[in-house]
């Protein structure tokens, strides 16, 4: 933040109009602010932050409303402060008034104005309007400087006085100004919230605990044991047999265990009722298995006779199975020999065809080759044909070249013509571009010579507007004028009369008084006004006595008689000045004339106004024109030297086509074309080639046929078959095959089912047994059944027991599970609580997290005031953060803002009382540049390029000061500008740019002095 400009109206000491000008005084750098004491110094300061925040800093900031007015004001005078400031690089203006009391405009006594602002940004030549109300005026400040009215004041206005206080104060005085500087309320919020956290994680395990509780009721409920909630009774055994469950434990981390116990119990149980169950099962198992061997040999016996009757059934067909055999046997083995019969009758079918299409092959090259040529002069005369092919095929490039050459000089003889023409119009243009230039060049030239004059015509016009404005205006107020004179008059004589009314009124009423002392007068007793004892003459009254409400009215009508005159005065007096000012501008020239004389101004402007515009357009064109001229002289060279390439390239590929065309005459021979004659030779090749193949096809066909005939004769006679003709009769095909054979193992397998029957020796032992009594056997199974269920019922009763008990037993340990962690939270929430408030005993120094928070800012804060401290001490004094909690220190922050000062010449630590004055300045002042730096790094390193020294350099001595002003002068670093605020008469010598505040009896001014 930089400031710029300071204008201060009725504020402070300050009772008129007051302008700073900053940046007159931050050129220098290092800048004084003196004056006498009382003069009003750090008013300046005050209106800064005044304009800045609406506040003034320290106990000044209390009853504004009355206190921040100049007292030395006029009594209608609006106090206002005007800062032109830069935050962040935006130019901003801001206006503020405080709250104020103004006389009433009607009548007696005061009305309240209140606090306004204006908050403005220079944007593009212009001031535009930021904000109009307090509140977004104070949010958009506060967030361009990142930090509060106290961090501000701390960090730009150093209170040399506040910190002396600062470092010889206790720590809970200490801490107070540190938590106005620091951000320290979130801390102090983190502890509370810390021991909120530990009220609600006991209250979340308190309820996480009962719902486990709850839970083992529920066990205990189902297995008959004491309740958790009766641990503390005597254990009372549950009204059921059995042995009594295990008692419930005290401590909810030992329930899944007791519900475990109480599972195992009642597992035992569990398996003493399926014990008997399963016996019960065996007995059951056993008159089933005694019941069901006597069905199964019921069974087998009527098994084994129906067996015994299907088996003389199937011995009556025995002829007909054998038949059936031969004659499956007797296809089985023609299958040998069709297959190769069928071979033998598609080989003499190809060998017909193959005979047929080398004849027809042989025909088609009757022409070619002598009739009946054997075959290798087939070949040979392919050969020739092929030959004679690839040869051609290598003049198809020629041709292909010909007529590239042909279209490249068709585009050749387009594009010569083109360029022909081209050339034509760029000479002719050539030829009429130079002068069309020179005109647009002349005719520019006087273009711009009349231009030249359009300022000079502007000026006329706008200085025959003002003439023409204040003529108007001064007859407007000669009229005006006359006829305030006029009411000026009546006003005088209005108010003569008044007060002459007032005097008659007013001797009157004492005559009266008079008369009515010497009605009360007695001859010989003294008069009470002058204590005569004669009364020669007494007054008498001669009329009607004036009362003191008829004086107030004459007194209130001569009063507003007075200030009607004096307002017609005054009004006569700015009347006289305005027409006075008008005049000097207009004289008296009538305002026809001077009318006449704006008209014909406007009138020679409008004229250069369009010469103006005419020498913009017209060089433009000649731009346009000069660049014409050289593209076409460019273009033309291009054209010509087109010209004669395309040209040269035409007379080249004239001559090769013309030997192509030659070439490939001699080539093509009787033929059209060269494709033709390449078109004829494949063909009589192609077919001389398939002669030769027709006739090597026929020879193998032949053969072919010859060898199935042979194979198919000797797979006949292997097979036992007098020749293939019979082996064609014994074949059958695929459904007759399978028809026969699936009547034969249907025989063979129903044979087969019967004689496994008979052979089954279990079947045949039943056949020897006696037949079994069912209805004796049933009866005992259904007795066993009815003991196995009163038992299964018994059982089920007990796991659904048990199942119950397990799941309550999970249930129980979720629960448990569910507390553990929050019992944890708790107890983590409970520790942490006490660390940050401090009264935990892991807490070693009983300090709580702000107070922490706010000690490690100190110690920051000490590390940066020690590096000038160094300095202006010349070595000798060093600030020490001490963490221990001073003899009767009572503070809430538990120690940790304690401060001592190290002497290096005596080795002590030394309380900060123990200084002198001078050594207690230069210690505040390291102090509050110290905490001006962490303070300017924790509002986000807002970068401050004004700052003020408030007081405190009377108590060095020389040497000292040269040390300090080192210090103060190093400041200047990256353009920073630093005011010290003192009346120290050595600092005048010493700083050259001063700002001079001297105070009077009518209110306070300041001067700047560069």
């Amino acid at each position: 933040m930089r400031l710029h400009h300071l204008e201060i109206t009725a504020f402070g000491p300050f009772s008129g109009t007051e302008r700073i000008d900053f940046d007159a005084l931050s050129d220098a750098g290092l800048f004084l602010i003196h004056g006498q004491t009382g003069a009003g110094k750090t008013s300046i300061l005050d209106a800064v932050c005044f304009a800045l925040y609406g506040r003034v800093p320290g106990a000044r900031s209390r009853n504004e409303a009355t206190a921040l007015r100049s007292d030395h004001a006029p009594p209608g005078t609006a106090p206002r402060v005007v800062l032109e400031t830069t935050i962040r690089g935006r130019r901003l203006r801001i206006t503020r008034s405080p709250k104020w009391e103004r006389p009433k405009l009607r009548g007696r006594g005061t009305r309240v104005e209140q606090a306004k602002v204006v908050v403005e940004e220079f944007k593009q030549g212009e001031w535009e309007a930021l904000a109009t109300r307090l509140d977004e005026a104070g949010d958009l400040i506060g967030r361009l400087l990142g930090m509060t009215c106290e961090q501000f004041c701390q960090v730009a206005m150093l209170p040399q006085g506040e910190f002396a206080g600062f470092l010889r104060a206790k720590a809970d005085d200490r801490r107070k100004v540190l938590e106005r500087l620091f951000a320290a309320e979130i801390f102090t919020q983190a502890e509370q919230w810390l021991a909120d956290r530990r009220r609600d994680a006991h209250r979340e395990a308190a309820d996480l605990r009962a719902a486990a509780v709850a839970t083992a009721d529920r066990v205990a409920e189902i297995t008959g044991s004491a309740s958790p909630r009766d641990a503390a009774r005597p254990l009372v055994p549950a009204p059921r047999p059995g042995e009594p469950g295990p008692e419930p434990p005290d401590d909810v981390e030992a329930l899944p265990a007791w519900a475990a116990e109480l599972e195992a119990h009642h597992a035992d149980l569990l398996a003493v009722a399926e014990s008997l169950l399963a016996e019960a099962g065996e007995a059951r198992e056993a008159a089933r298995a005694a019941a069901d061997q006597g069905r199964a040999l019921h069974d087998r016996q009527a098994r084994h006779a129906e067996a015994v009757r299907r088996r003389a059934a199937l011995r009556e067909r025995a002829s007909w199975r054998a038949a059936l055999a031969d004659r499956l046997d007797a296809a089985a083995r023609a299958d040998r020999v069709v297959p190769l019969i069928r071979e033998a009758a598609s080989r003499r079918r190809e060998a017909d065809r193959a005979r047929a299409l080398a004849a027809d092959a042989r025909a088609r090259v009757g022409e070619l080759v002598p009739p009946g040529a054997a075959e290798d002069v087939l070949v040979k005369a392919e050969g020739a044909r092929r030959e004679e092919i690839a040869v051609l095929d290598g003049r198809r490039a020629d041709a292909e070249r010909l007529r590239r050459i042909g279209e490249e000089r068709t585009a050749l003889a387009e594009e010569l013509a083109r360029l022909e023409g081209e050339e034509a119009r760029l000479a002719d243009a050539l030829e009429a571009l130079p002068g069309v230039v020179e005109e647009l060049r002349a005719r520019l030239d006087d273009a711009r010579i009349a231009a030249a004059a359009r300022p000079g015509a502007e000026a006329r016009v706008k200085r025959a507007r003002d003439v023409l404005a204040a003529a108007e205006w001064r007859d407007r107020v000669a009229g005006q004028l006359a006829e305030a004179e006029q009411e000026h008059r009546a006003a005088v004589d209005a108010a003569q009369e008044a007060r002459d009314r007032l005097q008659e009124l007013r001797q009157a009423r004492l005559d009266g008084m008079a008369a009515a002392l010497a009605r009360d007068l007695v001859p010989g007793e003294p008069c009470r006004v002058c204590g005569a004892r004669e009364h020669p003459e007494p007054a008498v009254s001669r009329g009607h006595v004036p009362g003191e409400e008829d004086e107030e009215r004459a007194q209130a009508a001569y009063e507003r008689a007075r200030d009607r005159r004096e307002k017609a005065a005054a009004k006569i007096e700015s009347l006289r000045a305005d027409l006075d000012a008008r005049l000097e501008i207009a004289g008296e020239a009538p305002v026809e004339a001077l009318a006449a004389e704006l008209d014909a101004a406007e009138r020679a402007l409008a004229e250069l106004t369009g010469r103006a515009a005419d020498a913009e357009r017209l060089d433009a064109e000649l731009r346009r024109r000069e660049q014409e001229l050289d593209q076409a002289r460019t273009r033309l060279e291009g054209v010509r030297g087109a010209l004669a390439d395309h040209r040269a390239r035409d007379r080249e590929r004239a001559d090769e086509q013309s030997r192509l065309r030659e070439d490939l005459d001699a080539a093509r021979g009787d033929d059209p074309t060269l494709e033709a004659r390449i078109d004829r030779l494949r063909g009589e090749a192609d077919a001389l080639a398939a002669a030769v193949r027709a006739a090597q096809d026929a020879d193998r066909a032949a053969a072919e046929l010859a060898s199935a005939r042979a194979a198919a004769a000797r797979a006949a006679a292997d097979a036992g078959f007098a020749g293939p003709d019979d082996a064609l009769a014994a074949d059958l095909d695929e459904a007759r095959r399978r028809d026969l054979a699936e009547q034969a193992r249907r025989h063979d397998d129903e044979l087969a089912r019967v004689q496994a029957v008979l052979d089954d020796p279990d079947i045949a032992a039943a056949a020897q047994a006696p037949a079994p009594d069912l209805e004796a056997l049933r009866r005992a199974e259904e007795a066993a059944e009815a003991a196995y269920t009163a038992a299964a019922s018994a059982a089920a009763n007990a796991r659904r027991r048990r199942e119950r008990l397990a799941e309550l037993r999970a249930e129980l340990a979720a629960r448990v599970a569910d507390w553990r962690p929050a019992a944890r939270r708790h107890a983590v929430a409970e520790r942490m609580a006490g660390l940050a408030s401090g009264k935990s005993p892991d807490n070693r120094d009983a300090m709580s997290l702000s107070a922490y928070v706010l000690a490690a800012r100190l110690e920051q804060v000490v590390a940066a005031a020690n590096h000038r401290l160094a300095r202006m001490s010349a070595g000798r004094y060093a600030l020490v953060h001490t963490v221990d909690k001073a003899a009767g220190d009572r503070s809430r922050s538990g120690g940790g803002l304690g401060l001592r000062v190290a002497d290096a010449w005596t080795g002590q630590a030394r309380d900060p009382v123990t200084l002198s004055g001078g050594e207690s300045f230069v210690t505040s002042l390291a102090l509050a540049l110290g905490l001006a730096d962490v303070v300017t790094a924790e509002a986000g390193g807002t970068e401050i390029n004004t700052l003020f020294v408030d007081e405190g350099f009377g108590s060095l001595d020389e040497e000292t000061l040269d040390e300090v002003m080192d210090v103060l002068d190093g400041l200047r670093d990256g353009g920073r500008a630093v005011g010290i605020v003192s009346h120290v008469a050595e600092l005048r010598t010493r700083i050259p740019a001063q700002l001079r505040v001297r105070k009077h009896r009518r209110g306070s001014t300041a001067v700047v002095a560069v």
